[in-house]
Order: structure tokens, then C-alpha cells, then sequence
């Protein structure tokens, strides 16, 4: 329904009158010029009363040019046109003899312009989300059509609120002659919610299985946390949709699902839901056959298929048979595999024949690796993540993998990786689209805690530096008890050869309750990839630690470290990483040995090992679990005790959060938390 004043609905009546007069009229004239047996010529197409619509956007939708003969019915057509753009409200053509043909004369009366938007009656909803929710703006034409459109959106938008019973109503007020002004009337109504979900007619699968699949919810208490109880039209579609798929999982092929009948309470604030079921008979799988295979051989691909005969036909398992074959294709090369399931039914002994048709269509090679979006980060970066090269075979399985890498490299918001087939030259171009994001972090901030009391922290970090990949790290850590200043650098490509190199420099001091400890030091490691998921490295470190101001009562353990003493160690270490991401993994595990040797000259003498595994398991709904376990040896050697700075304590952010510094291992018998030689987490 739209309002509109009485001036503009005496002008629309005018309007229709004129556009029925001219196509009356048009005929009588084109058959007076054309009384001679030919159709004159178009020489001129002449556009009147065009103010805001160019002339080229008329002319682009007419078949009327000239040069052309001229035929009353493309101008009754062209009218028709001109209409169906929306911008009109009149569309007159007026026809004149011009230098031995015609003139053609678009006569044109422009919709006006809406030069305000407004709304009115929204009081559970505020404006600034409505008009989030319109593709209706200031300045836009006055088109009946989108006006509508944007009504409905509306209502979309109030019911998925929970507003079912919206009213939306368009008022148009004439400003001027060719401006109007646009209100949306709303009258909201209560919020209706979803006592009752009925299920009827089924008995192979229960109410609460399907329910279960269903996203549409009935209210309950917590409901304005999880946002359920609402009445939203399409996810009821979707949800009838999820009804048949489980049916249709479960073997019943010809199940039907009824729409969803709709019953309102008296008070108009609850409406209940009634969906029913005709669940038919359940079906097995009969015969199961593949055809069209040449690169692989029959038992291969069943290999890869858990559908069996005898079994319920479920037909999301045979669509992952199907993905599992497709992939197997993939990882040699044949991009373009593809199967189609033909499928026979045998209704009296209720089995589905299943015959898997695999069309092949020839290996495919890697073409161009096109890298866009990267303004920053040079494109060595990005390419000599890809574990595809031009020229190579293609191979889902690496494709994959090349998304990952890059993703895991942090410098992106968004990495899409996208195969576009040259099907002629059996080639495939890669386009690897991404987008930046701020890689250089400035931290400040201070805290308290039980251990440092008041301290302040500072940290300058680029992960990559000049676009190179490059990591530079500056922190400082400044409390009561401790000081600790650190410098690093990392190149995970050094000079351009797949080797990592890492440069670090720190200064530490820290005061524990017996004792103070200052420790000054270096590092330079070099690191590389073994295979694709492992990994190594060797650090050298050379350290001098300070210990000094030891308590009077501290034990003789304490006492015997009093000094300045050099630890020259080197630390191998080596990983397998298979998680799919660093930030956010949901599959893989990560497995590291990290071992230190001390004793390349210096003053300490000591062995330390430390194994750390963590595990991520995917569960439901993009929920993950993991598993982690640590377990630590150190020892002294050459006649030498192990330093009780490399001991293994237990508690704090870094081991077991709640528990303080050293508090999770052993003390002596002045209750000193000296650390311990075994470490088990």
C-alpha cells in the first residue's frame, strides 16, 4: 500500500491518460506517413524532458535509432522499455516528417527524487539498524518497485527479530515537482515467540533427532543469550531441508515434509509450529559398481568408499565417497574429475542399485601463479610458501597445503587461493589473492603480580620487516624485582636460501626472596625444513650469570651458586608441526624435542632435554580439543651440579596458571622452591 497526496494522484491519473492517448494516436500517424507502401526512415531521435537520466541511458534501451525504418510497433516496445527502466512516469513519442523520413520525439516525464528518508512507529528497533537493512537512500528515484522491495526487507528483518506481526507502510509526500520525501511507517506489534514445535507422522526417527538438526528452536529461558525461539521464515526452509537430509541419510528416499502449519495464541504472543512427516520405506544399497575408470583400478577407488551393499543407503556418506575419489584424482594431477552417481530403484525389494560413472578428462598441468593484493610484502615472500611451481602437476592435496603456509606466515587478513582451468591447454592458472594486514605491533602496559609486584612492559615487534619476511623484536620488562631487556632478529630465508637465521641479545635481572641473579647473554641459531611437516634448528648460546645479595638463612645449595659463572651451550632441537594452523588449529598435533648441551668451555657443565607435545582434535559446531603433555631431564656433568637457574620450576603463566613461581615443585628444608632435575606436566 502506498499513500500518496491528492495533487500527485490527479497527476498520475493525467499521466496514465496521456500514455493510453499517444498509443492511440501513434498508429493513425504512422499510417498517414507510411500511405506511399514503404516505411519512411528514422532520421532524427530527438529525447525531451530528461533531467537527472542521461540521454545515452535512453538511447542505450531504445531500437528506435536512425538510419533504421521506422515501425510503430519497436516504438510501442520502446515505450514499454523506457517504462520498465522505473525512472518514468510518463513516456509520450511524438512522430514529425523530417528532411524526406521522420522524426521520432521521446517526450519524457521523470519519476521525482526522494530527498528524504525517514522512519516512524520503530521503538524496539533502532533507526541507524533499519536503514542497515534498505538499499533505498536519499537521492535515489522514486521507484514503486524498489519502494516495495524495501518494505519487504523490512518485515524480513522485524520477523527475525522476533517481530512477526510488523506492519510496514510506505508514505510518499510531495515536496516539490520532482522531489518527494519517504517515510516508513512501522507498527511493530508484540514479539512473538515459539512455544511449540509438534513433529507428526514419523516413527523411524524421533522428535528429538530431528529437532536436533533443526536450528529453529522453541523459547526457553536463556533464549535471549542464544537468540532461539524466533519464527524466521527462512531458516524454517532450511530447516525443512535439514529434515529431508536426515531422512534421507537414514535410507528413506521418498520421505516428504510437510510447510510448517502455523497456529497463533489468543493473546498473539506465542504461535506453535506443526511439521508433518510421510517417512516411506527405508532403503539398502543393492549392487554397487564403478565404471569409466582408467588411472585407477576398480579395488583402488573402493578402497575409498564406505558405502557397502547391505547397508542403509545414506546419501551424505556416498557424496563423501564420492569427494574422497574426486580427491584421489586430484592429488594426480586430474583436475577436472568428476563422478555422476546413477542410481536405480528397486521398490519391491527395496535396494539402491549405485553405479559411480568416473569421467577423467586428462592430467592438467600448473599454467601461471598470479599473487595480487600484496603492497607490502614482496612476492618471493608469498611464492616460496607454494608447494606448486609452473609446470608442475597439478595436486589438490599441495594446493592445500600452499593455503596454509601462507595463512600461517600472519602478514594476511585473507588468503584465497583460486585454480582457474585453461580446459583447451589442460593448464591451470593459479591466482593467490590476498589482503594485508598491520604486521608491526607497539605494546605498552603495566600490572601487578604476585611475583613482580607493579611492573611495566614495552614491546616493539614487526613480523615482517621491509616486506621480507624479516622478524625484529624490542622488549623490555621493568618491575621491582626484575629488568629485563631483549633485542631479536629472524630471517626465515636466509640470503635467500631456505634456511632460518636468528640473532638475539639480552640483558636479565631478577630478585628472588634468597637471592638476586643478573644474566647477560647471546644467541645465533640456524634452522631448516627436513621434509614438509619437520623441522630443525641449533642454536648457540654463550651466557654470564651474576648471583649475588644471598640471604644469610638461604641453603647451602643457594650459597654454592654465589658468583659470576659463563654457560657456553649449543641447543639442538628438532619438530614435526602438522597442525592446519598456527593461530587457530583444529586438526594436527605439533611434537618437539628441544636438548641443550653446556660445557663448550664456560663454567657450567649440564645436559637438559625437554619433549613437548600438543594435540587438537575437532569435535562439533567448531569446537576443538587438545591435549598437551611436557616431560623434562636435566643433569650436571664433569663433577659439575646443575646451575639452580636451569632447574625445571613448575608454576606460573608458562607451566601450570594459579599456582606461583616454582610453587608445583620441591622445596628444601628451609621451604626454598629449588626447582627439581625431572619435569612431568
Amino acid at each position: 500500500m502506498i499513500s500518496l497526496g491528492n495533487k500527485r494522484r490527479c497527476g498520475t491519473v493525467f499521466i496514465l491518460s496521456a500514455v493510453l492517448l499517444s498509443l492511440f494516436i501513434l498508429p493513425l500517424k504512422a499510417e498517414t506517413v507510411s500511405a506511399g507502401g514503404t516505411s519512411p526512415i528514422v532520421k532524427l531521435v530527438e529525447i525531451r524532458g530528461n533531467k537527472k537520466i542521461s540521454k545515452d541511458t535512453v538511447y542505450s534501451r531504445i531500437e528506435s535509432k536512425p538510419g533504421t525504418p521506422f515501425s510503430r510497433n519497436t516504438v510501442r516496445e520502446d515505450i514499454k522499455r523506457l517504462y520498465a527502466i522505473g525512472y518514468f512516469d510518463d513516456v509520450k513519442v511524438e512522430i514529425e516528417p523530417f528532411e524526406g523520413g521522420v522524426k521520432l520525439i521521446f517526450d519524457l516525464v521523470e519519476k521525482p527524487t526522494i530527498v528524504s528518508l525517514d522512519f516512524q512507529g520503530n521503538k524496539e528497533i533502532e533507526t541507524k539498524k533499519l536503514k542497515e537493512q534498505i538499499t533505498i537512500t536519499s537521492g535515489a528515484i522514486a521507484n514503486l518497485s524498489l519502494i516495495t522491495d524495501n518494505v519487504r526487507k523490512i518485515v524480513s528483518y522485524y520477523q527475525s527479530e522476533g517481530y512477526w506481526l510488523v506492519k510496514v507502510v510506505p508514505v510518499i509526500r510531495e515536496i516539490s515537482e520532482d522531489a518527494v520525501a519517504l517515510t516508513f511507517q512501522i507498527q511493530e506489534g508484540p514479539k512473538v515467540i515459539i512455544s511449540h514445535i509438534d513433529i507428526e507422522g514419523n516413527s523411524a526417527i524421533s522428535d528429538r533427532k530431528i529437532k536436533k538438526v533443526m536450528k529453529t528452536r522453541e523459547w526457553w529461558i536463556f533464549s535471549f543469550i542464544t537468540g532461539s525461539g524466533i519464527y524466521r521464515k527462512e531458516e524454517i526452509t532450511r530447516d525443512l531441508q535439514r529434515i529431508r537430509d536426515l531422512y534421507h541419510n537414514n535410507g528413506y528416499i521418498y520421505v516428504a515434509v510437510s510447510e510448517p502449519e502455523i497456529t497463533l495464541s489468543e493473546d498473539r504472543k506465542e504461535l506453535s509450529l506443526r511439521i508433518s512427516i510421510s517417512e516411506g520405506d527405508q532403503y539398502r544399497v543393492g549392487e554397487l559398481k564403478i565404471k569409466g575408470n582408467t588411472v585407477f583400478s576398480e579395488s583402488e577407488l573402493l578402497e575409498q568408499v564406505k558405502t557397502a551393499p547391505g547397508r542403509i543407503f545414506d546419501r551424505s556418506a556416498l557424496r563423501k565417497d564420492m569427494d574422497r575419489i574426486i580427491d584421489l584424482y586430484m592429488e594426480k594431477g586430474y583436475a577436472r574429475a568428476n563422478i555422476n552417481p546413477l542410481i536405480t530403484v528397486n521398490s519391491e525389494e527395496k535396494t539402491v542399485n549405485i553405479t559411480l560413472s568416473v569421467s577423467e578428462d586428462g592430467i592438467f598441468r600448473i599454467g601461471r601463479i598470479n599473487i595480487s593484493g600484496n603492497t607490502k610484502t614482496r612476492d618471493k615472500v608469498i611464492r616460496r610458501e607454494m608447494r606448486l611451481d609452473e609446470g608442475d602437476i597439478f595436486n589438490k592435496k599441495l594446493l592445500k597445503r600452499s593455503f596454509q603456509r601462507i595463512n600461517n606466515l600472519n602478514y594476511f587478513e585473507s588468503v584465497d587461493i583460486i585454480p582457474t582451468p585453461r580446459v583447451d591447454e589442460h593448464l591451470i592458472d593459479i591466482d593467490v589473492e590476498v589482503k594485508e594486514k598491520t604486521t608491526g605491533m607497539l605494546s605498552i602496559g603495566g600490572g601487578y603480580s604476585t611475583i613482580d609486584k607493579f611492573m611495566f612492559m614495552g614491546e616493539v615487534t614487526q613480523a615482517n620487516l621491509f616486506g621480507k619476511g624479516l622478524r625484529l623484536r624490542l622488549k623490555t620488562e621493568l618491575s621491582s624485582r626484575r629488568k629485563n631487556y631483549n633485542i631479536a632478529l629472524q630471517d626465515p630465508w636466509f640470503m635467500d636460501k631456505p634456511i632460518s637465521a636468528s640473532f638475539s641479545l639480552y640483558n636479565e635481572s631478577f630478585e628472588y626472596l634468597d637471592y638476586d641473579k643478573n644474566s647477560t647473554g647471546g644467541s645465533i641459531g640456524f634452522g631448516k625444513e627436513l621434509t614438509e611437516y619437520i623441522g630443525g634448528r641449533v642454536i648457540y648460546r654463550l651466557e654470564k650469570v651474576d648471583i649475588t645479595d644471598i640471604s644469610e638463612n638461604a641453603s647451602s645449595r643457594i650459597k654454592e651458586q654465589e658468583g659470576e659463572k659463563v654457560t657456553s651451550s649449543i641447543s639442538p632441537a628438532i619438530w614435526k608441526d602438522t597442525r592446519d594452523s598456527f593461530l587457530d588449529p583444529t586438526t594436527g598435533s605439533r611434537n618437539a624435542l628441544y636438548t641443550t648441551v653446556a660445557g663448550l668451555g664456560g663454567d657450567n657443565y649440564f645436559v637438559k632435554g625437554l619433549f613437548d607435545s600438543i594435540w587438537y582434535f575437532p569435535v562439533i559446531r567448531n569446537t576443538t580439543f587438545s591435549i598437551r603433555g611436557r616431560f623434562g631431564y636435566a643433569t650436571g656433568f664433569a663433577g659439575r651440579d646443575l646451575p639452580l637457574y636451569e632447574r625445571f620450576y613448575v608454576g606460573g603463566i608458562n607451566t601450570v596458571r594459579g599456582l606461583g613461581f616454582g610453587e608445583g615443585g620441591p622445596r628444601n628444608e628451609q621451604d626454598e622452591k629449588i626447582g627439581g632435575n625431572k619435569y612431568f606436566q
